[in-house]
């Protein structure tokens, strides 16, 4: 699914008009079937991308195109049609508490399906296999009779993501897909999640904050500061040197400092702590 951003400023899903943009005259161009990474401190507008890339959020200004169509423009009809091949996993995963691993894994696939094959899903699941087999890429099929409520946070998020395996969306976003798991789990969770993308050939937007992850998992990285894209590099191109400015003014605020106006990054400087957590 490819995707086009031109001149695009967009405010926060719970900002109030008037407010300040959490996206400005922002440009982004993405091929069909690309993983690109997405970093940068908090506050910078990762969220509020995801959220525009999913149809959630209409842009204040400019222009979004997504495999061709402005998504704004279209009849309602054909928008939800449009959102149904369009998963948005978010960093708090929407998971009903009573309810069973395997209908949650399976509610992936309410797009797609009828609304009285849904009901009697509920009741009587069909596609427990797929849900097996969505679960076992992240380690968790022996939770699939599981309820919600007795999974540690950590099974919480990679259930979500077997979730969103089991959409088969052309175009996947992940709200910080890692931010629940020790580092041995969220290495294995990353290549199950961009290994399934690349062989179901969707695109794949992720936001982190684990910078190093975002490094080694994914070819294209995208920087974000205070709502504008400050770098779109090949994950080779990324610095310690660009990296110290892109985080700069956040480290500096969490020393107690005053940001600087000018953020580049002197010869002296130390290279940025790489896990931005």
């Amino acid at each position: 699914m490819k995707l086009l951003l031109e001149g695009l400023s967009a405010r926060h899903a719970a900002a109030r008009a008037g407010t300040a943009l959490a996206l400005t005259e922002f440009d982004l161009e993405v091929r069909s079937g690309e993983q690109i990474a997405v970093i940068g401190p908090s506050g910078a507008g990762k969220t509020t991308l995801l959220h525009v890339l999913a149809c959630a959020i209409q842009p204040s200004s400019g222009r979004l195109e997504i495999d061709g169509r402005e998504p704004w423009k279209l009849p309602r009809r054909e928008l939800q049609r449009l959102r149904g091949t369009l998963f948005l996993a978010p960093q708090v995963p929407p998971l009903p508490p009573r309810q069973r691993v395997v209908t949650a894994v399976l509610a992936g696939r309410l797009p797609r399906i009828s609304l009285a094959h849904s009901l009697r899903s509920l009741f009587y699941p069909t596609g427990i296999a797929q849900a097996d087999a969505a679960l076992a890429r992240f380690d968790v099929s022996d939770k699939l009779f599981a309820r919600v409520d007795r999974l540690s946070g950590g099974e919480r998020q990679r259930v979500a993501l077997a979730r969103a395996l089991v959409a088969q969306p052309q175009l996947l976003l992940v709200d910080e897909p890692l931010s629940a798991l020790d580092p041995t789990r969220a290495a294995q969770a990353m290549t199950a999640l961009t290994e399934a993308a690349r062989d179901s050939g969707a695109t794949l937007v992720t936001t982190m904050h684990d910078v190093p992850m975002a490094l080694a998992s994914f070819p294209r990285i995208l920087g974000l500061r205070s709502g504008h894209l400050v770098f779109d590099l090949p994950a080779s191109a990324v610095t310690p040197q660009r990296l110290q400015a892109l985080y700069a003014q956040h480290l500096e605020e969490l020393q107690g400092g005053v940001p600087a106006h000018d953020e580049r990054p002197s010869a002296t400087s130390a290279p940025v702590a790489m896990n931005c957590r």
